[in-house]
């Protein structure tokens, strides 16, 4: 069976950095596991991916190399039961507010007698090149839970959420917190507020051994934010990454977006 190596990098205190699948395309899902991130999420919150068209794009990811990840829509046990059972090697789930939502994400989410995730399907078992059988022994060693903290609630319980055994890391969704605080979505700010939460989830995570994690906009963000301790960092996304590039060729080429080209 393989070895998921996101997780294991986690658990050594290692640093492990991938980005989001937001197009619904598997042609984009096999292009994007040929670049060298660890990981891969494929987005199911915000997105119109099918999951069908998931299920395809990460036995694709599975075979190139990255780990296929999946970031559910909501906190419950049919997400998270589904995309574990079509191949995803780890889950994100967000909003996870208090103990109580926790504890469910880590009961859907691992075999007994760690949690309640019922026996069923093929997809999994494949995606980690092994057989049923070793892959219900074993999924419990291999599979990734990361729970968000994107809400004010999830600083104020973050004691509670992250002390939860069986959870392997703790993202923070930075638009979505600053939203909670009532102050414009953004990936980074000087915010007093942002900063104290952030540096609460650095102190609390290192205290119970949890890998933290948060989601940022380039490359050198990702740098200083591994250099601050942060070690699950999602940089961007594919759609970002394409649109970033196209615009900055447009802006060299003096072309509007809506008018063509500007005179000289």
């Amino acid at each position: 069976m393989k070895r998921n190596h996101v997780r294991a990098k986690l658990k050594r205190g290692e640093s492990s950095v991938g980005t989001w699948l937001t197009l619904p395309d598997p042609v984009a899902a096999r292009l994007m596991a040929r670049v060298g991130f660890d990981w891969l999420t494929v987005e199911l919150e915000h997105t119109p991916t099918s999951l069908e068209t998931a299920a395809v794009s990460l036995a694709i990811i599975a075979s190139s190399g990255p780990a296929p990840l999946v970031r559910v829509p909501v906190n419950s046990l049919e997400n998270i039961k589904r995309v574990l059972d079509i191949g995803a090697w780890g889950i994100v789930v967000p909003m996870v507010n208090t103990r109580a939502e926790a504890e469910a994400v880590v009961a859907a989410a691992r075999y007994g007698p760690i949690g309640s995730r019922s026996i069923g399907g093929q997809l999994h078992a494949a995606n980690f090149e092994t057989d049923t059988a070793t892959y219900y022994t074993k999924a419990n060693d291999e599979i990734l839970v990361v729970v968000m903290a994107e809400h004010i609630k999830a600083i104020e319980n973050a004691e509670e959420i992250i002390s939860v055994p069986g959870i392997d890391a703790v993202f923070i969704g930075p638009n979505d917190l600053h939203n909670s605080m009532c102050k414009p979505p953004c990936f980074e700010s000087d915010d007093a507020q942002f900063v104290q939460a952030l540096e609460h989830i650095l102190k609390v995570a290192r205290k119970h051994g949890v890998a933290p994690g948060i989601h940022v906009v380039d490359a050198e963000a990702a740098q200083r934010r591994i250099a601050q301790g942060f070690q699950f960092i999602a940089v961007t996304s594919e759609a970002g990454m394409m649109l970033s590039k196209a615009q900055e060729i447009a802006k060299f080429l003096g072309i509007s977006a809506t008018k063509g080209p500007v005179a000289k």
